[in-house]
This record gives structure tokens, C-alpha cells and sequence, in this order.
């Protein structure tokens, strides 16, 4: 903002924009990233679909499962159900929930710790329930 780079209507933000509003990435804003990581001893590196899609939903599960841990929701259903009618979730996809169940929950407690481990974060520590049904092989009911 500073730098006068409001977005589509200065013709620059994070893209440049061309007179079509078509967006292309900036040399000066990679610049400016580039430095600003050198700076803070950050190490750029490619990020995958995948992991975009885990760091973003990885959490909702995970936070699903103490949710119903607390007893705030009765059912895993419910909580899909929130996120499918109240924020607007693929009815497809079923919710977060269901995602999960499809994934096997192993497989979320599995992500879950290798994101912990990367970050060193806590964030990213298993919910006991999830840990749970998990060793058991079971799904969220």
C-alpha cells in the first residue's frame, strides 16, 4: 500500500495488471519477497497441491475432532453439515468430516505429525480422538 500498489484499480498489488485486468506476477514484488526472506533466514521452496490443500483443511478436521471430544457437537455428521449449509463446503464433498473418513484417519493423523514435525508447531498436534480412532481403525460416526 505504501508503495501506491492498490491492486486491479492502480494497475498493480501483488500482480501487475495490464489494461485487460489480466494479473502476472510482479519482478518487484519477488523482488521485494526474496529479500525480505533473506533477511529473515527463510529458505523459499515449491509448494505442492497437495500440501496447500492438507494445510488448509488438515486443521478443520483436526479441530472437528475436539469439538466432538468437548461434546459441542453430538456427531460427526453435524459438524459436516455446518460446514456444507453455513459456510458454503461442496455438497459433493460431503464436508470436513467426511473428507477425513475418506482419507482413513490414519492418514490425517499421519499428515497431521509430519506437519508438526516440519513446523515444530503444536498446532499441528493430533486431537486425542482423531489419535483414537485411528489405532483403532475406526472412522468418525
Amino acid at each position: 500500500c505504501e508503495l501506491g500498489r492498490l491492486g486491479q484499480k492502480s494497475g498493480s498489488g501483488f500482480y501487475d495488471y495490464d489494461e485487460k485486468r489480466t494479473p502476472s506476477p510482479s519482478p518487484m514484488v519477488m523482488e521485494l519477497f526474496k529479500e525480505y526472506s533473506a533477511r529473515a533466514g527463510l529458505e523459499t521452496r515449491e509448494v505442492s497441491d497437495e500440501e496447500i490443500l492438507d494445510r488448509c483443511i488438515l486443521p478443520m478436521i483436526n479441530e472437528g475432532a475436539r469439538i466432538l471430544e468437548e461434546g459441542i457437537a453430538l456427531r460427526a455428521s453435524d459438524i459436516d453439515v455446518v460446514y456444507v449449509y453455513g459456510y458454503g463446503w461442496p455438497v459433493y464433498r460431503g464436508g470436513p468430516m467426511h473428507y477425513a473418513n475418506s482419507l482413513g484417519l490414519d492418514q490425517v493423523v499421519e499428515k497431521l505429525r509430519h506437519y508438526q514435525q516440519l513446523t515444530g508447531d503444536d498446532f499441528w498436534q493430533p486431537a486425542p480422538l482423531l489419535v483414537s480412532l485411528a489405532e483403532k481403525g475406526e472412522l468418525f460416526s
